[in-house]
């Protein structure tokens, strides 16, 4: 039978569209499944403020009656305007082990994009730095975290097979918490700090936090990450549903953020435990008891050994002068008294060395890489 590639247009095709995800990844060891509720809001141009620069139309691929395969296609606008591209993006691609049915979902992105003057195509990606981004290469047997995506091995081969080529990698490393602070990163946090006259803020609330700083981390954010790949700046829309969505579910002790003499953030540090596990327990599901694990991993004294770090920003003019070991400093001994023995770093640039340079002082393991792939798909 051949495949048959539809527009999701109605929500039970859009249910459809998302729990495609967990059905192929059902009792994969690895794989983490997104919450059903957020993916629902982040498909939803109402309520997702990237649609504010982004277009997007979601695809499903049928073979004998069957849903085998799902893909969106994504323009953003404002990454196209800063980078001077025409690219079309694919994301949240899964398809079964048939050529035809990735083929079939790639020309769909393909058409879609060149009916919209779009000359290449690039990804996996979503429609900002803040959804999953890159195609899992390397670390099939690692647990995959809630930032990121999974995917089986003969994902990639399937892209090169259809001409797509290597455009950036990320990796990720497993950093094992020390049993102390390494003496040399303290002193370089002691110099650092008293060099600056830098400030370590800590705070137990969150409406304070959001109230003070709230505003200033996600704007910390754009100035920091602007020279990333593919990053477009977060809109103020974006950053008031961010300061709303995120802030209030955090375990402050795992926030820390360094002020110059002025009061102004110069750098920013947000961890907290990994939710892989209790996400695999709640399927994806809140209800009817996905809330009970989610709330365990968050705040019950026992937790996941696992953390995730979500994001560690440093405002340019300061970044590799050993602002992040000040970070550090103040949240190692907090992930020992919280009883974790690594943290995972999430995705980064392949070629950042500025990032991958604050952890020469512990002991790191790099388990996993990700890729975004690209292919010409029209005249420049």
């Amino acid at each position: 039978m051949a495949v048959t590639i539809k527009k999701v247009s109605t929500k039970r095709e859009l249910k459809r569209f998302i729990r495609f995800n967990y059905e192929l990844y059902k009792g994969n060891a690895y794989s983490v499944p997104d919450l059903y509720d957020d993916m629902l809001n982040t498909f939803n141009k109402k309520k997702n403020a990237a649609f504010e620069f982004c277009e997007a139309d979601y695809f499903l691929a049928y073979k004998d009656g069957k849903t085998v395969g799902r893909v969106a296609a994504i323009i953003n606008h404002k990454a196209n305007q800063a980078w001077g591209k025409k690219d079309v993006r694919f994301g949240w691609i899964d398809f079964t082990d048939d050529s035809e049915v990735s083929d079939a979902l790639i020309r769909a992105v393909e058409q879609w994009g060149k009916e919209r003057g779009m000359t290449d195509i690039v990804g996996p990606l979503g429609f900002t730095d803040m959804d999953a981004e890159g195609m899992l290469i390397e670390g099939y047997d690692q647990l995959s975290t809630m930032a990121t995506t999974y995917n089986y091995p003969y994902y990639p081969q399937h892209m090169e097979r259809m001409g797509f080529v290597k455009d950036s990698d990320w990796v990720e490393f497993k950093i094992y918490i020390p049993d102390g602070i390494p003496d040399k990163h303290k002193r370089i946090a002691d110099i650092i700090q008293r060099k600056y006259n830098l400030q370590i803020k800590k705070y137990t609330s969150a409406k304070k936090i959001a109230a003070e700083y709230g505003q200033a981390i996600f704007k910390l954010i754009n100035e920091a990450y602007s020279q990333l790949y593919g990053y477009s700046s977060l809109s103020q829309r974006q950053i008031d549903q961010y300061v709303k969505m995120y802030l209030p579910i955090l375990d402050l002790r795992m926030v820390t953020l360094i002020t110059d003499q002025s009061g102004e953030l110069i750098a920013v540090g947000i961890s907290m435990p990994s939710l892989s596990e209790a996400l695999q327990k709640a399927h994806g599901r809140l209800l009817p008891f996905g809330w009970y694990y989610l709330l365990k991993a968050l705040f019950f004294k026992r937790r996941a050994k696992m953390l995730d770090l979500l994001l560690v920003a440093v405002k340019p003019e300061y970044q590799n002068k050993g602002v992040n070991a000040l970070l550090f400093t103040d949240l190692i001994p907090v992930y020992q008294q919280l009883g974790f023995e690594y943290a995972e770093s999430n995705p980064e640039m392949e070629l950042n060395g500025k990032v991958q340079a604050q952890w020469e002082y512990f002991k790191t393991e790099q388990h996993k890489r990700r890729r975004a792939f690209r292919k010409v798909i029209g005249d420049k």
